[in-house]
């Protein structure tokens, strides 16, 4: 599958990858796997969506902060291969961080903005397994974080 080509179809474009914000770096190959640090959701206009989520009212919100968090873990993955995603074999895990208060527990519903990006675009190869956690807080006051494990053909 052409990811680029379905990108387009979507009508989605790819951010430019984050800087790192601490002492890290953005993926990390091992052993045919990209471990791809936890990213922060920026909208088009590369502003950060920040803030807690509350109440059920926060859950689109929320989606489309872990959606644009999808799309900065698929750009940090191309940059980190060159360039391309055609040694993408399967998005294996993504671990979503969402800042709520105690009483929201709609986490998986808001992590179902990056997975159903990651299906969308890589279809079955995109179907994967997730953690879905509550946080206080999360680096500048980002209202999603996501992290991700990708398998990917040796080069």
């Amino acid at each position: 599958m052409d990811i680029d080509a379905r990108l387009a179809e979507l009508g989605l474009t790819l951010p430019k990858p984050a800087a790192p914000v601490a002492a890290y770096v953005p993926v990390v190959e091992a052993a045919g796997l990209l471990h791809v640090s936890g990213q922060l959701p920026f909208d088009e206009a590369g502003a950060l969506m920040t803030g807690r989520l509350d109440s059920a009212d926060d859950v689109e919100r929320g989606q489309k902060a872990a959606r644009r968090c999808a799309l900065m873990l698929v750009a940090q993955v191309k940059a980190a291969l060159g360039g391309s995603l055609d040694r993408v074999e399967r998005v294996v895990k993504l671990g979503a961080f969402v800042a709520s208060g105690p009483d929201f527990t709609d986490q998986p519903k808001v992590a179902n903005g990056a997975s159903e990006l990651m299906a969308d675009l890589f279809g079955e190869a995109g179907r994967h397994a997730r953690s879905a956690v509550g946080v206080p807080v999360l680096p500048l006051g980002a209202a999603v974080e996501v992290d991700a494990i990708v398998a990917v053909r040796a080069a």
